[in-house]
């Protein structure tokens, strides 16, 4: 570490985030605090990122490598004067200035020749790491815990290399990734209010949903205490277990708080009963104590909800230490009676949830649904089966449009005749292999290496013999006549394939499409969801047609170093669904497809029939209502209900927090970039006096943070408009040659590409 990671101002030391020594205060100050530590965070960032260019690269120099030949300094070491000042601002040195390391003596540009070429959005990410980084530094020299001290010390060394590679933070190791339990805390809550009290009226149960709600949102920001404070914790498997879930939280979702370089997740949403059973007995407590003590603070709406709360926690309680509860239970479903009873209120008071209570309102959205439908009989669906199963069943459109039948389906009719086999060989040099294995491998080589003359053969023999590699081979008459190599990297979630081939003589016969369905299902039931291969010109076609594509979804730090890489070959992706069998998918989703065309022919010869004309309009009737049309019922129309949009999930019929969330993500991001000094807070009259002359409807990024908090937009529409209103204004005053106008105009293409990226965005 370079003595340059302690130079921190007096501001920068109280910028680190709380430490775990106040567990129990998850609101109140100590959420306050928080808060107000995470925005001094952002605001010493957004200094950071205003600064000239030459001052951002002097910052950057002191995280990065001399780039001089055997040099092995490891940042830019600045005078003893500037140690314990703000460096940002006090300190820019020339580029000819030597390193004060005896070991280095290069200059600053030596520092700094591999950052000449890098962006400025760049350059500020490299930069928002570093702070993260000095602010890891601060917490953990802080931190009194041991245990809790070498997290942040890991994490510290990691963003750190990080910042040396120029490459994303990504955790790696025995912790695993989230979620680590299912169900979650969140959706046993979810659970729980349906299961508890789904039988109360409905503004009872939108009650406790808030209350359900305000639980989750201070487990959410609860800082937990470390396992050497918890004394209560006798047992050596509990001890365990909540060190390690403990070290989950650390790394997961307590740093990523206040560190925007690691990726953030919700405590309710990851962890499961085990970390909630061993933390709830505290919680429980110290969220009674706070319920006495802010009760006359509260306005009367939170008051009520602040009554409630200790009912709620104690009933709660039964269900976390009962362990045959219902509410920990993946395939929990409310009782029948208690959707019959829903269904009749819903439909019987006119009630309808509020929008308090959409988070948790998921299932029953989904019983209102089944309601609503006619549900067909098991008698009719076996008459359906029946027909379509029937030799000489064909419907109209099939006689005249005969379907196309898919690639696989000549092979999978040749398999179930046993004319070909797939079987998964390999080598090995720990146990024999058998002999028919062995010349498996024998011919597939051969195979491989006449249908691919561009690969050297030793190197197909090296691949293809390696025992860490295996081949999946298609056998017709004892000979294998095509296969797929690949290689399996169990810790990094992927399957590498190497070689995919079929003898020129077998080819369009649809075997390269069911070797891929057998590989699918091979690598789904081993737990990998992920395929990388790089593919030349020629099988880019084959790949897109098995669902690969050039859009890869898997990190580069997850496979860079892990796969093999070919110069001219593009590199594609696959990403599989674990619930699938590949095998069978396409005839799965045929006789779903024969099965409702054959229901909807039944349907139509049972509500067939011509209705006379309608002849009130020649009575001068200007209009009638819609269900009074002869036959309309008839045929399945429902006036009571619209079917909800479901290509945008965060329009504004959706949960009002996602939706506030989606946006705050937004907003966060667009107040970071470079382009948005101008736009960060309210034009000052007395800088700029005529501004308010030529504007009537001013707005900024501050003032849009500040109506997101307010719960102002409760649409998107209102988001859109009031930031197209800030660009709008900046062209109105501004020339098109001024620098402001030129900000516009990329902050504005920036906003519209974060809008596409969340599905927010249609114009």
């Amino acid at each position: 570490m370079s003595e340059n990671s302690t130079n921190h101002n007096g501001e920068v030391k109280q910028e680190n985030a709380d430490s775990n020594q106040s567990g129990g205060q998850s609101n109140g100050s100590q959420e306050k605090t928080r808060s107000d530590s995470i925005e001094r965070i952002m605001q010493r960032k957004q200094r950071v990122y205003r600064l000239p260019r030459k001052q951002k690269l002097t910052k950057l120099s002191m995280y990065s490598s001399c780039q001089g030949t055997e040099c092995r300094c490891t940042g830019w070491k600045t005078p003893e004067e500037y140690r314990h000042k703000d460096v940002e601002v006090d300190y820019s040195p020339d580029f000819g200035e030597e390193c004060r390391n005896p070991n280095c003596k290069h200059s600053l540009e030596t520092h700094i020749r591999h950052l000449g070429d890098i962006s400025e959005e760049q350059m500020n990410e490299l930069l928002g790491a570093i702070v993260d980084v000095e602010n890891l530094y601060m917490s953990m020299l802080r931190e009194p815990d041991t245990d809790t001290k070498k997290v942040y010390a890991y994490l510290f060394r990691l963003l750190r290399q990080c910042i040396l590679s120029r490459t994303q933070a990504v955790i790696r190791g025995p912790l695993g990734d989230p979620p680590f339990e299912q169900p979650s805390i969140s959706k046993a809550v979810t659970n729980f209010v349906l299961y508890k009290y789904g039988h109360l009226h409905q503004s009872e149960l939108d009650s406790m949903t808030e209350v359900a709600k305000t639980f989750l949102h201070c487990l959410n920001h609860w800082n937990f205490e470390a396992p050497g404070a918890r004394s209560d914790l006798v047992n050596q498997e509990d001890v365990s277990n909540y060190k390690i879930n403990y070290t989950r939280w650390l790394v997961f979702c307590h740093v990523p708080a206040f560190c925007g370089s690691l990726r953030h997740f919700e405590t309710s949403v990851v962890f499961g009963r085990t970390l909630l059973k061993a933390v709830y007995q505290y919680v429980y407590q110290q969220l009674l104590a706070k319920c006495k003590t802010e009760r006359d603070r509260m306005p009367p709406e939170k008051r009520i909800m602040l009554t409630q709360l200790p009912k709620f926690l104690e009933a709660l309680k039964q269900e976390v230490v009962n362990e045959d509860s219902p509410i920990w239970s993946a395939n929990f479903k409310p009782s029948t009676s208690l959707v019959l009873h829903k269904s009749k209120r819903q439909h019987g008071d006119g009630s309808c949830t509020s929008a308090g209570s959409k988070k948790f309102a998921g299932d029953a959205k989904r019983y209102k649904k089944e309601s609503d439908c006619e549900d067909l009989s098991d008698d009719v669906v076996a008459r359906a089966l029946k027909r379509i199963n029937d030799s000489n069943y064909a419907s109209r459109a099939e006689v005249v449009f005969p379907p196309n039948a898919p690639r696989d389906e000549a092979a999978k009719a040749e398999e179930n005749r046993r004319e070909i086999e797939f079987h998964v060989v390999g080598n090995s040099l720990t146990k024999a292999v058998e002999k028919k294995s062995m010349l498996w491998l024998l011919g597939l080589h051969s195979v491989f290496a006449h249908q691919l003359p561009g690969m050297p053969r030793e190197y197909i023999s090296q691949l293809v013999f390696d025992p860490k590699h295996k081949t999946l081979a298609l056998i017709k008459e004892g000979r294998p006549i095509g296969g797929i190599c690949f290689r399996t990297f169990v810790t990094q979630g992927f399957t590498e394939i190497v070689f995919c081939a079929v003898t020129s003589s077998e080819q369009v016969k649809g075997y390269g499409t069911h070797l891929m369905n057998h590989l699918k299902d091979y690598s789904t039931q081993r737990g990998i969801k992920h395929f990388l291969t790089y593919a030349d010109e020629f099988a880019i076609g084959y790949f897109k047609k098995q669902g690969f594509s050039k859009d890869i979804k898997v990190a580069r730090p997850v496979y860079a170093g892990f796969i093999k890489e070919y110069e001219g070959a593009t590199l594609m992706h696959c990403e599989l669904h674990p619930s699938l069998i590949y095998t069978q998918f396409s005839s799965v989703i045929r006789k779903q497809k024969e099965i409702v065309k054959e229901l909807i022919t039944q349907r139509q010869q049972e509500v067939q029939k011509v209705h006379a004309g309608l002849t009130c309009f020649k009575e001068g009737v200007r209009s009638i209502p819609i269900e009074s049309i002869p036959g309309l019922r008839e045929v399945g129309w429902r006036p009571l209900f619209r079917a909800q949009r479901t290509a945008r999930p965060l329009e504004e019929s959706a949960d009002p927090d996602k939706l506030a969330n989606a946006l705050g993500g937004v907003l966060l991001t667009v107040r970071q970039h470079t382009a948005a000094w101008p736009f960060l807070k309210p034009v000052n009259q007395a800088e700029v006096p005529d501004y308010y002359d030529h504007i009537k409807y001013p707005m900024d990024l501050k003032t849009m943070t500040e109506r997101l908090k307010n719960k102002y937009y409760v649409t998107r529409r209102l988001f859109m408009a009031d930031m197209a209103r800030i660009f709008t204004n900046c062209r109105l005053y501004n020339s098109p040659e001024t620098e402001y106008y030129r900000c516009a105009n990329t902050l504005e293409r920036y906003f519209q590409t974060k809008m596409k990226e969340i599905g927010l965005w249609d114009k």
